[in-house]
């Protein structure tokens, strides 16, 4: 803003107005030092009484205070008073307006016009900007944003006393700094909102692992995780994409935070997002982002998940559950570097490592095209399979003992260690939840134990504890060698029907044996390990009716 081209007026008692010209020239010195007093202070309130002595020897002022414009909810709010004569109430914080008085005052605002009002007399645009404690004469002035007006000054006369035209130069010379010192004011809220936000997600990961901190040791990392932890090593310091496999709940994320708090791009963000909980009308909004006004409900611009992990690491978790017309995109993205916003004109570059993470069995939705063939070769450049809980039965005692530790905190009890055979139990088991269920069955127990102890029996089932023999633990493989078939089953091969009709088989079979119950403990689900909701989608796509198995 330029003061030079400012024009000034003052509304008289009658409502006439009158122009005036640029602020006095020796004021000049008082106004260097407002801008001084502006920016010692990052808070605009911390400066609001000092700049208001510094002005109380050149204006007849009682009051200096400074009101911003909220868009969004058309509010006015008072964020910093200078006060001079305490005998004064200070103005109210917000007023509320409707939606045409707001479009009014900020058409003021872009104006530029400076006003005053002579004691009493607050009609009009004042009326919108003044607050009704405010009875003395006042100059009020528009101070701007980047964009647009932002808010606004106002300077209160003492009682008594009233402005004269040099005054009006005066205040028209103090929109500047004020102007400077609002927006800062706003920037360093915006920075202390994002930096709490940032603090309630880093706390609300930390509870969902059950660490204290981000970089805590991977239990098993030495043991079970090993060879797990060696790939990892050797693919951090690269920027290829991972493929993360394994049944729900074998710690894809963690691993995943390992790769990225490993690589060089450690200081950058690390966004995960599960492609299986985007509505499919949104999938392209929250990837890409969207421009304001490109659909019903696009209030503002809104950056993609993309271009929030500009820098570093975007987990895509559960990618096999993206639609087609979802995977095209996002292979053009991969493949480019580049995104659109939903609405956008213009492509923005992007810097972001991909690491894919899914239980699903990708390969059999290529073949199937379910999957894109060229995206599945895009994202599995470095795979790696995460062992089940039962192939690293190593483990399960000091993943026990974490949890416990966890579930004392989490719930506020006193810490207690798994006896013998609690491990025994916990060995035992087979664990179709993989380290996600053992984090539950501890939890429950930790809360039947009451601090006392932890009642895993009860946790686990009780009497219905299915004890099977712990398995071999054997490092996780990618590929599987397949021996050559031998004459008797080239020629048994012959009779072989298709693996559809196989798994169908299968599947029936286990629902026969379980009276048509797919979840829960003894489910089909239990039974075959899998999810229950893999389970339900290879039924309807086997054409499978479970109804037909229910005990009558």
């Amino acid at each position: 803003m330029n003061p030079c081209y400012m024009m000034v007026y003052t509304i008289s008692p009658t409502g006439s107005t009158v122009k005036y010209g640029p602020p006095m020239d020796d004021f000049s010195l008082v106004l260097l030092d407002v801008w001084r007093a502006a920016g010692r202070h990052i808070e605009i309130h911390e400066s609001a009484s000092n700049i208001a002595r510094l002005l109380a020897e050149h204006l007849p002022l009682t009051q200096l205070v400074v009101r911003r414009f909220d868009v969004a909810q058309h509010v006015v709010e008072t964020i910093a008073v200078g006060q001079l004569d305490h005998a004064n109430p200070s103005p109210m914080a917000k007023t509320i307006l409707t939606g045409a008085r707001f479009k009014r005052l900020m058409a003021w605002g872009r104006e530029a016009t400076v006003l005053h009002a002579t004691a009493g007399d607050k009609s009009g645009d004042l009326a919108t900007m003044v607050p009704a404690e405010v009875t003395e004469e006042v100059l009020a002035g528009p101070l701007q944003g980047p964009e647009k007006p932002a808010g606004v000054l106002l300077l209160v006369a003492a009682k008594g006393k009233s402005f004269r035209e040099v005054h009006s130069q005066m205040a028209e010379a103090l929109l500047d700094p004020f102007s400077a010192a609002l927006e800062n004011d706003r920037r360093i809220h915006e920075l202390a909102a994002l930096r709490q936000a940032a603090e309630a997600d880093r706390q609300s990961l930390l509870t969902r692992l059950g660490r204290q901190e981000i970089s805590e040791a991977i239990v098993g990392a030495d043991s079970g995780l090993r060879l797990v932890m060696e790939r990892v090593q050797l693919v951090a310091q690269s920027d290829v994409p991972v493929l993360i496999l394994g049944e729900t709940g074998t710690g894809k994320e963690v691993v995943s935070r390992a790769i990225h708090n490993r690589s060089v791009r450690a200081s950058g963000p690390f966004i995960r997002v599960n492609c299986g909980a985007i509505p499919t009308e949104l999938i392209d909004s929250q990837l890409f982002g969207h421009e304001k006004g490109s659909f019903t409900g696009a209030a503002d611009t809104r950056q993609g998940w993309f271009e929030r992990a500009n820098g570093g690491t975007l987990f895509l978790d559960e990618i096999g559950e993206l639609p087609l017309a979802a995977q095209v995109r996002l292979l053009r993205v991969l493949q480019d570097g580049f995104i659109e916003r939903v609405g956008g004109q213009h492509p923005i570059h992007v810097d972001v490592r991909i690491v894919a993470a899914t239980h699903r069995d990708l390969a059999g939705m290529v073949s199937s095209g379910a999957f894109r063939e060229d995206l599945w070769y895009r994202v599995n450049v470095f795979p790696i399979l995460l062992p089940r809980l039962r192939e690293r039965i190593e483990d399960i005692p000091a993943l026990a003992r974490h949890f416990a530790q966890r579930a004392a905190r989490r719930f506020g009890l006193p810490p207690v260690e798994p006896t013998t055979a609690d491990l025994q139990a916990l060995v035992s088991y087979p664990w179709p939840g993989n380290i996600r269920e053992l984090s539950a069955v501890i939890d429950r127990a930790a809360i039947l134990g009451n601090g006392e102890r932890l009642d895993v029996a009860q946790a686990l089932g009780g009497t219905n504890i299915v004890h099977r023999p712990a398995p071999v633990a054997t490092g996780p493989t990618l590929y599987e060698v397949i021996p050559e078939p031998s004459s008797t089953a080239a020629e048994e091969s012959r009779a072989v029907i298709t693996l559809a009709s196989a798994v169908k088989v299968h599947i029936e079979r286990a629902l026969a044996a379980t009276r048509g119950k797919i979840e829960g403990r003894g489910g089909a689900a239990e039974l075959l390990g899998i999810n229950p909701h893999t389970l339900r989608a290879r039924m309807r796509k086997l054409k499978i009716d479970w109804a037909r198995f229910r005990a009558p």
